[in-house]
């Protein structure tokens, strides 16, 4: 019998409250039902300088980039809840990217190693009317530039002050379905791909 796929599932926040942290433990259960190995993880615990090449240049990477690269490629998927900031991903998001698609230095400039082949699933929560769907669009872009299948199910939940309740749990039971049917449905595509 083949081992289970593990998806590596995070939030692109700083907020220790966040939503999108509420969010992506909602999803993780679904990817579970279907059989996956979940890794949740906080990007806190692997706080990065903004990138800076001259940095790189003078000291290599640092070891929390290395850290995050290891469990990176030790995943085959990524759940991915991804807050949205005027439009757009979240700095600590694109600055986690940025560092991980640098080559090691037993790697070839550009091997994308941490992301070529991996499959990724999206979401997003966010107070305003579209709950994150402008974001998402910009994430999708990048992962699918640097080598990432994002499998097209989606789901942005607005009125995250309201969607939530106070356990930081989804107060609307069809949201809850929507979530884990997105992890859940990751998780059997990444199987499929992996085999």
């Amino acid at each position: 019998m083949s081992s289970p796929i593990k998806i590596l599932a995070f939030a692109g926040s700083a907020r220790v409250e966040s939503f999108n942290k509420k969010l992506v433990k909602i999803a993780a259960a679904g990817a579970m039902d279907a059989g996956a190995e979940v890794t949740l993880i906080d990007l806190l615990d692997y706080p990065m300088p903004l990138f800076n090449e001259d940095l790189e240049a003078k000291d290599g990477l640092p070891e929390s980039v290395l850290q995050f690269k290891a469990l990176l490629k030790s995943h085959q998927g990524l759940l991915i809840a991804c807050p949205e900031y005027n439009g757009s991903i979240t700095p600590l998001l694109k600055n986690a990217i940025d560092w991980a698609s640098r080559p090691e230095p037993e790697e070839a400039p550009m091997a994308l190693s941490c992301f070529n082949g991996k499959v990724a699933a999206l979401l997003a929560t966010s107070p305003g009317g579209l709950g994150g769907m402008r974001g998402l669009v910009h994430v999708r872009a990048i992962l699918e530039g640097i080598g990432v299948l994002v499998i097209p199910e989606q789901k942005a939940i607005p009125g995250a002050y309201q969607a939530f309740d106070e356990q930081g749990n989804l107060a609307d039971e069809k949201q809850v379905d929507a979530v884990r049917a997105i992890a859940n449905k990751l998780a059997t595509v990444t199987a499929k791909l992996s085999q």
